[in-house]
């Protein structure tokens, strides 16, 4: 596909200004929460629709941080934009999700091996059957190996993208579950954006930290959830 121009319709960046490693928080505070308290020199570069983005330094590395609001459209757009028209080449998503699985804690990690999904997107490419959205193996085995070296409780397995955040919820009768079928937890961007840096070439990866369970009922605030799930945040910034 050809490189966009820039500024391109939603960023405002000029070419030079975004690392080619790049974490996607879906809120913009919290990327304005990781630039001020990990990135050194830390330089704002998007401001357009209050989607906020940074570059900075990690560990002497050239490190970005962007949101990318709510949802398959609004990742889409974004991770589009910053692959085509900035030249990103790993894309990290760090996110919430709600678990699925009573062993799945809140608080705890999951690295999204694969995304089923709800969403309409990936077919939307126009493919021949349904394609299976998997993350790049280079940046999840380094975010497992960052994971142990921390000593910190991470899962590997399936997420849900799912394009409703306010489900009716399953009735019985309707066969199997998401849960029935081993999947750890339900968010809303990872099938996009593995779909899109699949079709690119690119490295995609989405680290989220459950924030809410189906199965226990426990739930974090909004403050906890922007402000303190700092474990991924420092796992993310291993991949750069």
């Amino acid at each position: 596909m050809p490189e966009l121009r820039i500024p391109t319709p939603h960023i405002e960046a000029k070419k030079g200004e975004i690392a080619e490693t790049i974490l996607l928080p879906g809120d913009p505070l919290r990327a304005k929460f990781i630039a001020d308290n990990f990135l050194e020199q830390a330089k704002q570069f998007n401001g357009t629709r209050n989607m906020l983005g940074y570059t900075g330094l990690y560990r002497g590395k050239p490190v970005s941080v962007m949101g990318t609001g709510m949802g398959c459209p609004s990742i889409g757009i974004y991770s589009y934009e910053l692959i085509h028209g900035y030249g990103c080449k790993n894309l990290i998503r760090v996110g919430t999700a709600g678990s699925l699985q009573s062993h799945v804690k809140v608080r705890d990690m999951v690295f999204g091996m694969g995304a089923c999904t709800t969403s309409n997107f990936v077919r939307l490419l126009g493919l021949p059957g349904d394609y299976a959205p998997i993350c790049s193996y280079k940046l999840l085995e380094k975010a497992v190996e960052a994971a142990k070296r921390k000593g910190l409780t991470y899962h590997v397995g399936n997420l849900l993208t799912s394009d409703m955040f306010y489900s009716p919820g399953e009735g019985p009768g309707k066969g199997l579950s998401w849960t029935d079928m081993g999947v750890l937890a339900v968010e809303m961007e990872a099938a996009a954006l593995y779909s899109n840096a699949a079709a690119a070439g690119v490295h995609a990866l989405c680290i989220v930290t459950i924030s809410d369970s189906d199965a226990t009922g426990e739930a974090t605030t909004a403050e906890e959830r922007q402000n303190t799930f700092t474990n991924m945040m420092e796992v993310a910034l291993e991949l750069a």
